[in-house]
This record gives C-alpha cells, sequence and structure tokens, in this order.
C-alpha cells in the first residue's frame, strides 16, 4: 500500500472513530493528538514494510501491531492486555468451563526430552474410554509430527467441533510401535471444583479427607462461569453427609470472575459487604451477601471453615479469603496472598473477535482495607494507603512459610495426584537407589489440625449438657 493511500485510510478511520466537530463535544486538541497519534503508528508500519531489511509479510506484521499495543498496555499495569483472535478463542473456552476436544491434559515433559505427553487423561471423556493413559507421548496429530510444534498450534489441532474425528498417534512406555487412536471430539467439561484424590472405584473425587472427624476438602482451581455452582453441588452433598469441617484451598487460584467470586463468597456469609469496587469512570459498587442459600449453618451453629491459601493465590481468591475473614467466618492458612486488586472489564474489539482487557476500577475489603499491591511505594502514598496494607494475611499463628523447593515440590505433588492411573505408581527414589521421602504438605496439615480441634472441643459435653 502506498504512502497516500495510507493516510486516505487514516483519514477514513479518523473520522470513523473521532465524528465531525459539530457532532461531538470534546475539544479540537484533544481530536488532534489521537489523530497525532494514530498517524506515528500509521508512519512506522509504512517505514518497515518500505525499508525493514527482509520483506515483513501480513502474518508478521500483525503480530508486531499486537506487540506495540500489550508493550503499551504493560506500561499502564501488568493486567491490562490486548487479547488477539486465537487467545481470545481460549479466553472464552476457560470461561465458559466447556469445549469440543477429547479430553486430555497436556504438556512437556522434561524426563522424556520435552516431548508433548499427556499429563492425565479427563475421566468420562473420549480419551479416557479409548484407553489414554498418563505418560502416553503424542508423536503425531492427524499425521503431523509434534516434534517441533508449539503448545497451542497442539492444542488447537486437537481441539475442534464436537462430533468430528482427529487421530493420535502415541508412543507409549513398552510399546515398541507407535499406537493409533482416532477419537471422536466431544463438548468437554472442564470443573474447576476438585477434591484430593480420586476413588478407585468410579474416579469420582473423593472429598473427606478426614472421615473420622468427618473433614471435607475442596479446591478450586480458578473462578469460571460456572465454579460458584459445582461448588454449591458439592457443599450440599457435603452437608447431606454430615461435614463437620471444611476446607477450602486457593492456593495457586490465579482468580477469574468477579461476580463469580461474589457467589462463592456469598455460599459461606448470611450478611455483611463481601466486595467494593471503585473507579475513575467506574460507578462504585458494594456488594452484599444474602442469608438466602448461605450453606453450612449447621442449625445457627456455623461448622468450621479454613480457607487455605499461597503467594499465588490472586484477585478473586483474595476477595473470598478477605471476606471469609473480616466477617469472622474462616481462619486463613498458608503464605501471603499475590495482592491484586484491581478489575478488568473486558471490551470486545473487531467484530467480537478479539478483546482489549483493561484495569478500570479496584476492589475493597468488606474491613475498607485495600488488597492491590501496587509497583511503586509512590502509588501507595498517592492513594493515601500505607506500603505494608495489600494481599490477605493468614490469621495470626496461621502463617506456614515454605522455602522454595518447598513450593517446588508442593506443585509437583500436587500435579501427581491428579494423574489419572491404571496402576499405582512405583515409589520414587534418589540418585543413590533410596527410595525417597514422601512429601508433607505442612499447610493441608495445619488446617486439618486446627479443624480436628474445633470439632473435638464442640463434641465434649458441658457439664449444663451432661
Amino acid at each position: 500500500m502506498s504512502r497516500r493511500n495510507l493516510f486516505w485510510l487514516l483519514g477514513i478511520i479518523a473520522v470513523t472513530l473521532f465524528g465531525l466537530t459539530t457532532t461531538y463535544s470534546a475539544p479540537t486538541r484533544e481530536k488532534d493528538k489521537d489523530y497525532e497519534l494514530v498517524r506515528l503508528l500509521v508512519d512506522v508500519l509504512h517505514e518497515v514494510r518500505q525499508k525493514y531489511v527482509v520483506e515483513v509479510d501480513a502474518d508478521r506484521e500483525r503480530r508486531m501491531v499486537e506487540d506495540m499495543i500489550n508493550g503499551g498496555l504493560e506500561r499502564l499495569d501488568p493486567h491490562s492486555q490486548y487479547i488477539n483472535p486465537r487467545e481470545y478463542r481460549q479466553f472464552e473456552k476457560q470461561s465458559e468451563g466447556k469445549f469440543g476436544g477429547v479430553g486430555i491434559q497436556v504438556g512437556y515433559d522434561r524426563q522424556k526430552g520435552g516431548q508433548l505427553t499427556i499429563i492425565s487423561p479427563l475421566v468420562g471423556t473420549p480419551a479416557y474410554e479409548a484407553g489414554i493413559v498418563a505418560g502416553d507421548v503424542i508423536l503425531k496429530i492427524d499425521g503431523k509430527a509434534t516434534e517441533s510444534m508449539r503448545m497451542n498450534e497442539a492444542v488447537d489441532m486437537i481441539q475442534g467441533e464436537p462430533g468430528s474425528k482427529v487421530k493420535l498417534s502415541i508412543g507409549r512406555e513398552g510399546q515398541k510401535e507407535p499406537l493409533d487412536f482416532e477419537i471422536t471430539r466431544t463438548i468437554i467439561k472442564v470443573p474447576t471444583v476438585l477434591g484430593d484424590v480420586r476413588t478407585t472405584e468410579n474416579k469420582d473425587w473423593e472429598y473427606f479427607i478426614d472421615k473420622r472427624h468427618r473433614i471435607a476438602y475442596v479446591r478450586l482451581t480458578h473462578f469460571g462461569k460456572t465454579s460458584a455452582e459445582e461448588l454449591e453441588k458439592v457443599m450440599k452433598q457435603l452437608e447431606a453427609d454430615g461435614v463437620q469441617g471444611f476446607i477450602l484451598d486457593l492456593r495457586n487460584n490465579p482468580g477469574g470472575l468477579l461476580k463469580v467470586a461474589i457467589q462463592v463468597a456469598d455460599l459461606f456469609l448470611t450478611e455483611g459487604v463481601i466486595v467494593s469496587t471503585k473507579g475513575r469512570n467506574h460507578r462504585d459498587t458494594t456488594n452484599y451477601a444474602r442469608r438466602e442459600g448461605t450453606l453450612f449453618q449447621n442449625g445457627g451453629a456455623p461448622i468450621p471453615v479454613v480457607v487455605l491459601v499461597n503467594r499465588y493465590s490472586a484477585s478473586a481468591s483474595e476477595i473470598v479469603a478477605a471476606a471469609l475473614q473480616d466477617h469472622h467466618r474462616a481462619i486463613i492458612i498458608g503464605e501471603r496472598t499475590y495482592g491484586k486488586g484491581s478489575v478488568q472489564d473486558i471490551i470486545l474489539l473487531e467484530n467480537e473477535t478479539s478483546a482489549l482487557k483493561l484495569t478500570t476500577a479496584s476492589y475493597w475489603r468488606p474491613s475498607g482495607k485495600n488488597i492491590h499491591r501496587f509497583p511503586d511505594e509512590k502509588d501507595f502514598k498517592a492513594a493515601k494507603i500505607d506500603p505494608d496494607e495489600w494481599g490477605v494475611r493468614p490469621d495470626k499463628g496461621f502463617e506456614v512459610k515454605l522455602s522454595e523447593e518447598e513450593r517446588i515440590q508442593y506443585m509437583l505433588y500436587r500435579a501427581d495426584r491428579d494423574v489419572v492411573r491404571e496402576k499405582p505408581k512405583a515409589p520414587e527414589v534418589d540418585k543413590d537407589g533410596k527410595q525417597k521421602a514422601p512429601f508433607v504438605d505442612r499447610v493441608l496439615n495445619r488446617a486439618l489440625e486446627h479443624l480436628r480441634e474445633q470439632i473435638d472441643k464442640a463434641a465434649v459435653p458441658t457439664k449444663k449438657d451432661a
């Protein structure tokens, strides 16, 4: 495209975006500033297209513009970003909690030379029913080798329209030749509410981690559209099964939808503020708990609840943890949380094929305290906030700090317990051939210790009862 045509196109864009002076009341100076910024981008694109050392194709040019946008947004804050069409499709799938696919979790296995490996099949999905097992290496997808394939490309090829077929060539330990599986895609629902391990009988999650004390354990991986409904269903079943203590594990939960965080907190609270949001051009709102629908009340004597957090519990996780802590509904155990107290709106672009995720507001605890950890101490002073006031701290006496090695071991341990295996895993050994000691989850153990004390204390009859 010639420079003349570029400026002709720029003129059309300027008229479309900013309108005529008689139509809009914005000052002319502001319009000129916007025009100059758009013209700067067009000038840069023109120079690159005409003079760069090699020809830049359309795909590369598109990526360059996207990088320009995201580079600029990063200077605003680390949470605002442009989401391109491919990423937006994945974003929608994650938020919806369902997509067309075969039902496998994939990753790169360093022990197998970085090959694309099946971490675990999801129970009840086409891949699980076809006989795919954890540890299988994906050699080809529809005949295309995965050797130099990126993860997102592999995921895009495996996912697809429900009812369509995909062929996976699998390398399996003990098998000399690859195994070929032709699998029909279906709607895959990805649960966000998980237990500790699966039962050996039907592979459903086992939620009671201490059957004698009737203590249940639930992990929430992120706050998707169906998370509150999933959690409510599990909690109602646990109530029917006589739960006496409850652990909600929000460790490594990066957050998600604000609306869902409010719904989750409301399952535990009968009244009071859950969270407030404030912004420059954002209508300030305060969200309250409702007595209707509150669970685990046990006839007016609420069962004890513990929330587990760590430094990677962020955003929606912090909203829930802060609300339950401020209302004295749960004890918080673990480490201080991440400190993300900002709200991002999703603004659709390009005929709703891409989006701008833009920070528009901040949220605040029921106590009125701040959650967000600003990148610079000057920002705290500008907002008139104590620089040490951010995130959610564990309750006094319930902080459990992990070393970096212990943190890595925990994540490996947690991932390993999620794998669906056909036979028990062999014990791990060290370099000298000695069996390694099993990992001990000190945070979870502290929660169990506390709940057992509370349950045993409630079970001891008083003199009046006797």
